[in-house]
């Protein structure tokens, strides 16, 4: 189920003591967060003390308990959701955050032999790094996101603050002990900024639930019931595709057979995008929050095929994790994005199906829809 932990570059002899930053941990949404517990479970279990810190929308906690052959404590804190309107106000949210993760770790990250931190909440780097001295741990960095590369990508036009805090950040990076990375696209864009390869592990995330034995499978939703579903589950944010898949949706139902019916399960600008213009055109479609974590393989279940989609100018800065869950329910993937991208290494060969279409191919997008309800009407999918 989860691959990074037959890979964990930590060893119980020579780093006993581990502490791991993260955003979002559950039963708040965050795959970062849901990751990073799950992670810090197994090394807990495998003899290390563990200390995970990490945000909640409820009240500030710690617990700590016994596990396996080691020790797991988890610090939450109390913080408020992102401000998602103005760019200030997430660059002064995310200093604040930062802030605080470090000052509730700082007790734990000087006594630690090994330090984890991601790249959610962005930015971590620039304040992990610049006191290295007060670390005697290792330090490495898995790269979830990109930053401010993805902040680069969103954008129509450039920026010399940003440019500016890109090669601030290479600096920062290049005084780095160790680097994950999430797939092999992450991986080449990471030696285009001078890291030497035998410094960057390949650890992937695998899926975080298992399809094993008996699964309870979400049902439809009323509207849906009988129908050739295609499921976009999780964040549906600014690095994903959004114009393809309105496009060749539209076309699908206004000249197609418009067989296929969207579930989003979803949240994200790219989510309000589609729901906004599907309702507009009235196209049928239907909008729920993602479930909890304990729903998610029946949620997976449920449909006919997943739909997983991710801008060109995000490849290998952002990396779907949600394709090894897509993958291992056994339900066909429709791809929107680009062969360059480990979503497409990864989802080509599953048995269950596959289908991609480049970025800006509207016309390819209906055609698949055609061939996924065929795929139905024979009982395929």
């Amino acid at each position: 189920m989860m691959q990074l932990l037959e890979q964990s570059p930590f060893d119980p002899a020579k780093e006993q003591r581990i502490v791991i930053i993260a955003d979002w941990l559950p039963p708040d949404f965050g795959a970062v967060g849901q990751y990073m517990l799950m992670r810090a479970q197994a090394l807990a279990e495998q003899g290390h003390d563990v200390t995970l810190v990490g945000l909640s929308t409820a009240r500030g906690s710690m617990i700590q308990q016994l596990r396996g052959k080691g020790h797991l404590t988890e610090i939450r804190l109390s913080a408020r959701p992102v401000p998602r309107g103005s760019l200030v106000g997430r660059m002064l949210w995310t200093i604040a955050t930062n802030l605080r993760l470090i000052l509730a770790a700082f007790g734990p990250l000087r006594a630690a032999d090994g330090i984890l931190f991601t790249g959610s909440p962005p930015f971590l780097i620039h304040l992990l790094v610049p006191l290295r001295l007060l670390w005697r741990g290792r330090l490495v960095y898995r790269i979830t996101d990109f930053h401010p590369e993805c902040l680069i990508a969103a954008r129509d036009r450039p920026s010399r603050a940003l440019g500016f805090l890109l090669g601030l950040t290479n600096f920062w990076r290049r005084r780095v002990d160790g680097f994950e990375v999430l797939g092999e696209d992450q991986r080449r864009r990471l030696t285009q900024t001078g890291i030497p390869a035998d410094r960057i592990a390949l650890v992937r995330d695998g899926s975080p639930v298992s399809f094993a034995g008996e699964t309870q499978v979400e049902p439809l939703p009323v509207e849906l019931a009988g129908k050739c579903v295609l499921l976009y589950s999780g964040n549906y944010g600014v690095a994903h595709e959004v114009e393809t898949v309105a496009r060749g949706y539209e076309r699908h139902h206004t000249q197609g057979s418009g067989r296929v019916h969207l579930w989003l399960s979803a949240t994200g600008a790219g989510a309000e995008d589609l729901a906004a213009r599907f309702a507009a055109a009235g196209l049928p479609f239907h909008r729920s929050s993602p479930v909890p974590l304990e729903r998610l393989s029946g949620l997976l279940r449920a449909p006919a095929a997943h739909l997983v989609t991710l801008r060109d100018a995000f490849v290998g800065y952002v990396m779907p994790s949600k394709i090894y869950a897509c993958i291992e329910s056994g339900k066909p993937v429709l791809f929107v994005g680009s062969a360059a991208s480990d979503v497409d290494l990864l989802a080509a060969p599953a048995p269950a199906g596959y289908w991609r279409v480049p970025c800006g191919d509207a016309d390819g997008f209906a055609a698949a829809l055609e061939e996924m309800a065929d795929r139905c009407r024979a009982g395929t999918s």
